[in-house]
């Protein structure tokens, strides 16, 4: 099968590589139909690694993806051969103390798709899975959509992780595909104001149509004077989307006593990000992260 390979920075080649085959009787193959580009894939295509994660070249990035059902082992029971599917990238033990708590995300022997030193991507004609990472998709969900869903999904964690949001005033910083998978279940469970920020315009336009109330590129003004002009109260929490150093300081002034920074953006190659600690500790901030 054909494969699209990471051989060295910025250079991707097309190779021909053996096709997975089924081993386990709860193995899934999949013939790959759309592949989604993560924000994390393109760290990898331009520096090669993700802090500790390093590529070793050649190596296939993609955990975005969705395809169809090609072959099953002999104890799948959840899909069948033509079955459309979204692709879960996370493959959990399910045993150690974080799936038995009910963290599987945060699995000690996880093993995720494109993920240097763990698995190789689903940039390729076919991939196998385990049953648990094969979701069947409705007639009404398009392949293209369901690509989409795992950063949706992460969205979705982000927002229950947070604070109830009914009524509630937030941020989001940053409005690529995670900001805007924030942005739309922020919207339905009724916050009531809505600031996004983001350097393309193309971008902030797409959040003013998706619900956001007020739009600004940091570029061009001080986002911070803007939105406490705005919310003289300051917001309840924001949403950091882009993993950039400038947009963490922004998060904490914006944040109110008591306010809760989510940090989800992945910075490209930093492994460290620092806070001023006289304004986290006076107005108490609590700041979670977003696997």
């Amino acid at each position: 099968m054909k494969a699209m390979k990471l051989t060295g920075i910025r250079r991707m080649e097309m190779m021909e590589v053996p096709t997975p085959q089924i081993k386990s009787g709860t193995d899934v193959l999949i013939r790959m139909s759309v592949v989604g580009v993560c924000g994390s894939d393109v760290h990898y295509y331009v520096d090669g690694k993700i802090g500790s994660q390093v590529v070793q070249y050649p190596f296939t990035v993609g955990h975005e993806g969705a395809g169809v059902v090609e072959a099953v082992g002999s104890h799948v029971t959840r899909v069948a051969p033509g079955d459309r599917i979204a692709v879960e990238p996370a493959m959990s033990c399910f045993k150690c103390d974080q799936c038995l708590s009910g963290r599987p995300h945060t699995c000690r022997k996880l093993r995720f798709l494109g993920c240097p030193g763990q698995a190789e991507g689903c940039l390729s004609e076919y991939i196998v899975m385990p049953e648990t990472s094969c979701f069947p998709i409705p007639g009404s969900v398009s392949l293209d959509e369901a690509a989409i869903s795992e950063p949706l999904a992460i969205g979705v964690y982000a927002v229950r992780q947070s604070i109830p949001m009914k009524g509630a005033k937030i941020g989001i910083l940053g409005a690529g595909p995670i900001g805007l998978s924030v942005l739309l279940p922020s919207r339905a469970q009724g916050a009531d104001k809505i600031y996004v920020t983001d350097r393309i315009a193309e971008r902030l336009a797409v959040a003013s149509g998706a619900g956001a109330d007020w739009e600004g590129n940091p570029d061009a003004e001080d986002v911070v004077d803007s939105i406490k002009s705005a919310e003289p109260g300051w917001l309840d929490a924001v949403f950091e989307c882009c993993g950039e150093q400038q947009a963490m300081d922004q998060a904490v002034e914006l944040l109110k006593p008591g306010g809760k920074l989510m940090l989800i953006g992945i910075p490209p190659t930093l492994e460290r990000v620092s806070f001023m600690i006289d304004s986290l500790r006076r107005k108490e901030i609590c700041i979670q992260n977003v696997r």
